[in-house]
C-alpha cells in the first residue's frame, strides 16, 4: 500500500478518551485555535492534514509535551471544518498509522514530525478472507444481544477488510482507551486481526454473563430494587460508552439553584423540576426539556441593581446623538426626571410615533446610553402569534419562552431599556392576537407579575423602561395605545437634514466604506442638492442611501487609481454619480387654472401636498368623485358642493347647477385618500371652478368644513407645514384654532411662510379668491336660479 509523505510538520489534534483507526471517516471536536489553524491551511493550500494523537489518561505532569500523548497515531486528511458551540467540528479521513518522532508546543498548539508505521504483511489473501469471515460472525453474535442490531451489522456485511470493521466497531465497544491504543500500535496484520477477534469473543462472553446474572437477580428482587439496579447498570454502560456525564449535572443544578437570587416561589418550582429530572434519569424523554427550563430560570435576572439617573448626562447624550427634535428630547428628559424622583420603580412605557427614518429606534438606544442601562430590541413587524409574546406551553415539542422573556435573558438585568420596534405592524391570525398579549406587558399595574406560558412563574417587568416605536397610530388598538405615553416625532426640516448629514451620516458613511477626508469631500451645496433633488422623505434614510452611493462611486475610483485625491463632489457632479433627479417638485405649475387648488395632507411617512382638480360639463347636476377617495372625503365634497350652491348662487351668473355635472379628481389616482381635512380645499376648488377665478399656486390650505360654513381644526399641522415648505409654498391657510399648533413648527420654517387663519368659508373665499360675501344665505327660487332674499 502506498503511504503518503509524512516528512512535514503537522498540526496535532489531541484526542481524549477515543482512538481513531485507519480507513475510517470521523468527526472530531477541536478547540478554537486548532480549528482556525486548519481553516487557514485549507484556504492557503486547498487541502490540509493533521495528526490525531490520543492523550494519556494517567500521564504525570511533565515539561516534555510528548509525555502527555501516545507515540502512535493516525495521519488525518481534513475534509471540512465548521464552527460549533465550543470550538470547531473537524470532518476527517484517517489514512494511515504514523509514529511521532518529534512533538513540540508553540503558543499552546502542538506540532509533530512523524514517520510511517507500516503494516507487516504476514497474512496471505486466504488467511485474510478467513479472518474476515470470523470477524463478521463474531460481530453478528455480539450484536444479537441488542435490539435493532440490523442497522449496526448491515454496514459491517458490506466491508471488505478487517481493518475497516475495526475502525467502524471500536468506538462503540466498552473497552479501555489503553486497550484500543495497543490494538492500534500492532503492526503485524496477523496479530492485530487475531487480537481484534479475541476482543470481540471476550466481550460477547462478558455480555452474556451479565445478562444471565441480571436475569437471575431480577427474579429475587422486588420491582423497586430491580428498577434501581437497571438504572445503575444503564449509568455504568453510558459512562463506558462516553454517552453521559453521570450525575454531576443534577448536582451542579442543585448547587446553582441554592446560590441563585431567584424568589422563593421560583426556587421551589426549580427544585421540583430538578427532582423530576433526578427521578426520571438522563434518558427520560422529558430530561432535555427540563434541563432547558432550569437553564432559563438560572440565566434570567431576578434582582435589580438601582442606578441613579443623571439628567445632565442624559441631556448631553441626546444632544450629541441627535440633531433637531428639540421638543422630543425635552419630553424625554422630563420623563427621565420623573423616573429619578420615583425611586421605588424605575420602569416606564413610552411610544415614539413618527415617519420612517426620523430616528425613533436610535433614540431608544440613546436613552439606554444616557441611563447606563442594557439595551434590548425586538421587532414586532409581522408578528401574528400570541405565543411570540407569551411563549409556548412546555407540553409542546420545541417549546420556547416568548420574546419578552428571551430579551430579558439577553439583557442580564431586570431594568434594561427594552425597545418594541414597529408595534403598529402587529398582525392577527388564528393563533391569537399579540397586541392583546402586550396589554399585560405594557400595563404598569400588571407587569410586575407578567405570566409567560413557558416560564410558568410570575416575572417582574416593572423596572423595565419599555419604548415602543410606530409609524402610524391608526393600527394600534385603543387599549394598547392608552397604556403608553405618546411622544410624536415629526419630519425633519431641510436645515435639520443638512446638519444630520454633516454631523452623523457622512462620518458613518465614510467609516462603513473605509474612506477618510483624504479620499472624499462632499461640498455643502452638493448635500443641499441631494436633499432637494434626490430625496423626498420626512426622515433621512434615503439621504443616507444616496450618500452611500457617492461613497461607493468614489471607492471604485480610488481602488482603480484613476482620480487625484481627495475627490471633491460638487452639485454639478451629482447627475453623473446619482443619475437624473428623482424628485419632481409638487408645485410644478407656474399658475393654476380655475378649479385647481393645492391642499395639504398628512401621511404615515410625514406631510405631503396634493392637488384637487375640478371641472364641469353639461349634465343633470351629478357630482363625480375620483382618485380613490374614502367615505369621509366624499362627504366633505358633498358638503362643499352644498355650500357652493347655497352661498355662491348669486355670484355665479350663467352657471346652472342643475344642468351641469361636476367632476372632482384628486391625483395620484392609485393612492387611497381619506379624512375631513381636505374640506376647505374641496370647497375652494369648487368656488374657483364656478366663479372662474384662479387660486395662487403658492397658496396651500387645510381644514374641515361644516354644512353651516364653519371651518374646524385638523391634525398633523406640523407635518403639513413642513411639506408645504419643502414644496415651495409661500402662504398657508389653516383653521384659526390650529394657530397654536404653529408653535411646534421650527422657527426657520415659520419665517419663510405666511400663515392665514380662517373661521368660516367666507374667510376662505376672501383670502383664496378675493370674493366678499354680503347679505343672508340665498334660498332657491324656481328650478334653476337663485335670487337674494331682499328681492323676493
Amino acid at each position: 500500500m502506498h503511504l503518503p509523505d509524512t516528512s512535514n510538520e503537522y498540526i496535532v489534534i489531541p484526542l481524549f478518551e477515543t482512538v481513531v483507526f485507519p480507513e475510517t471517516r470521523t468527526k472530531l471536536q477541536v478547540e478554537t485555535a486548532v480549528g482556525e489553524a486548519l481553516i487557514a491551511a485549507l484556504k492557503s493550500d486547498g487541502s490540509a492534514s493533521a495528526v490525531g494523537l490520543t492523550a494519556k489518561t494517567d500521564a504525570e505532569p511533565s515539561e516534555n509535551p510528548a509525555d502527555a500523548f501516545y507515540s502512535a497515531g493516525n495521519l488525518l486528511s481534513i475534509a471540512h471544518v465548521q464552527p460549533a458551540d465550543d470550538g470547531y467540528l473537524v470532518f476527517a479521513h484517517a489514512t494511515s498509522r504514523v509514529k511521532i518522532t518529534t512533538l513540540t508546543e508553540k503558543d499552546g498548539q502542538f506540532y509533530a514530525i512523524s514517520e510511517p508505521l507500516p503494516d507487516v504483511p504476514d497474512l496471505d489473501e486466504e488467511g485474510r478472507a478467513e479472518m474476515l469471515t470470523d470477524v463478521k460472525a463474531a460481530v453478528h453474535e455480539l450484536s444479537d444481544n441488542f435490539q435493532g442490531s440490523e442497522q449496526f451489522t448491515r454496514p459491517v456485511d458490506r466491508m471488505e477488510s478487517v481493518d475497516q470493521i475495526m475502525g467502524f466497531v471500536m468506538p462503540f465497544l466498552p473497552v479501555e482507551v489503553e486497550q484500543k491504543q495497543s490494538l492500534l500500535e500492532i503492526t503485524s496484520v496477523r496479530e492485530r486481526h487475531a487480537a481484534f477477534l479475541r476482543l470481540l469473543l471476550d466481550l460477547n462472553e462478558s455480555i452474556n454473563l451479565r445478562i444471565e446474572v441480571a436475569r437471575k437477580a431480577s427474579e429475587k428482587v422486588g420491582k423497586a430494587n430491580r428498577e434501581a439496579m437497571l438504572r445503575e447498570q444503564l449509568r455504568v454502560i453510558q459512562e463506558e460508552l462516553n454517552g453521559c456525564d453521570g450525575s454531576s449535572g443534577e448536582e451542579n443544578y442543585r448547587e446553582r439553584i441554592e446560590r441563585s437570587t431567584m424568589p422563593e416561589e421560583v426556587r421551589k418550582k426549580a427544585l421540583a423540576e430538578l427532582k423530576k429530572l433526578e427521578s426520571g434519569g438522563s434518558q427520560h424523554h422529558e430530561s432535555q426539556g427540563i434541563r432547558n427550563y432550569l437553564d432559563l430560570l438560572l440565566d434570567l435576572p431576578w434582582t435589580v441593581e438601582k442606578k441613579s439617573i443623571d439628567i445632565e448626562e442624559a441631556r448631553r447624550v441626546l444632544e450629541s446623538n441627535h440633531n433637531g427634535l428639540e421638543k422630543v428630547k425635552e419630553r424625554i428628559v422630563q420623563h427621565l426626571a420623573v423616573m429619578k424622583l420615583k425611586e421605588e420603580k424605575q420602569g416606564s412605557i413610552l411610544l415614539f410615533a413618527g415617519p420612517p427614518g426620523t430616528g425613533k429606534t436610535s433614540l431608544g438606544r440613546s436613552v439606554a446610553d444616557a441611563l447606563g442601562r442594557e439595551y434590548v430590541r425586538i421587532s414586532l413587524g409581522g408578528v401574528k402569534d400570541e405565543a411570540e409574546i407569551r411563549g409556548h406551553r412546555r407540553t409542546y415539542v420545541g417549546a420556547l419562552p416568548g420574546r419578552i422573556i428571551q430579551g430579558m435573558k439577553r439583557a442580564g438585568t431586570m431594568n434594561p431599556v427594552f425597545v418594541l420596534d414597529e408595534i403598529d405592524k402587529l398582525a392577527v391570525s388564528y393563533s391569537g392576537d399579540p397586541a392583546s398579549a402586550l396589554l399585560e406587558v405594557l400595563d404598569p399595574e400588571q407587569n410586575s407579575t407578567f405570566s409567560d406560558h413557558y416560564l410558568e412563574v410570575p416575572y417582574d417587568l416593572s423596572d423595565v423602561l419599555f419604548i415602543a416605536t410606530a409609524n402610524s397610530l391608526a393600527t394600534i388598538p385603543a387599549p394598547l395605545l392608552d397604556r403608553m405615553e405618546l411622544i410624536e416625532i415629526s419630519g425633519y426640516t431641510k436645515n435639520e437634514k443638512f446638519a444630520i448629514a454633516k454631523d452623523h451620516l457622512l462620518p458613518e458613511t465614510f467609516e462603513e466604506h473605509g474612506l477618510t477626508a483624504d479620499h472624499l469631500q462632499v461640498e455643502d451645496e452638493a448635500v443641499s442638492a441631494i436633499i432637494d433633488r434626490y430625496t423626498r422623505e420626512a426622515g433621512v434614510r434615503t439621504l443616507k442611501k444616496q450618500l452611500a452611493r457617492i461613497a461607493r462611486y468614489v471607492s471604485a475610483k480610488v481602488v482603480s487609481g484613476t482620480v487625484d485625491l481627495p475627490v471633491v463632489v460638487t452639485a454639478e457632479m451629482l447627475p453623473e454619480i446619482l443619475g437624473r433627479e428623482t424628485v419632481r417638485p409638487d408645485v410644478a405649475r407656474k399658475e393654476n387654472p380655475p378649479g385647481v387648488v393645492t391642499g395639504l395632507a398628512w401621511t404615515p411617512v410625514g406631510g405631503d401636498i396634493l392637488f384637487i382638480e375640478g371641472t364641469f360639463m353639461p349634465g343633470k347636476g351629478k357630482l363625480t368623485l375620483t382618485g380613490q377617495l374614502g367615505d369621509v372625503m366624499k362627504e366633505s365634497a358633498q358638503i362643499s358642493l352644498s355650500l357652493i350652491r347655497s352661498r355662491l348662487a348669486a355670484t355665479t351668473t350663467g352657471f346652472d347647477f342643475f344642468a351641469s355635472d361636476v367632476h372632482i379628481h384628486v391625483p395620484a389616482g392609485a393612492t387611497p385618500k381619506d379624512g375631513p381635512s381636505a374640506g376647505v380645499t374641496l370647497f375652494t376648488a369648487l368656488a374657483s371652478l364656478v366663479t372662474g377665478r384662479a387660486v395662487d399656486p403658492t397658496v396651500a390650505m387645510t381644514g374641515e368644513v361644516t354644512l353651516s360654513g364653519a371651518v374646524l381644526p385638523v391634525g398633523g399641522i406640523k407635518e403639513k407645514v413642513l411639506a408645504a415648505h419643502r414644496a415651495g409654498i409661500r402662504t398657508v391657510i389653516l383653521p384659526r384654532e390650529n394657530e397654536r399648533d404653529l408653535e411646534d413648527v421650527p422657527e426657520d420654517v415659520r419665517s419663510d411662510l405666511t400663515f392665514t387663519t380662517v373661521e368660516t368659508i367666507e374667510d376662505v373665499l376672501r383670502e383664496a379668491l378675493g370674493i366678499e360675501l354680503h347679505g343672508p344665505v340665498l334660498p332657491y327660487v324656481g328650478k334653476n336660479r337663485c335670487v337674494p332674499v331682499h328681492d323676493l
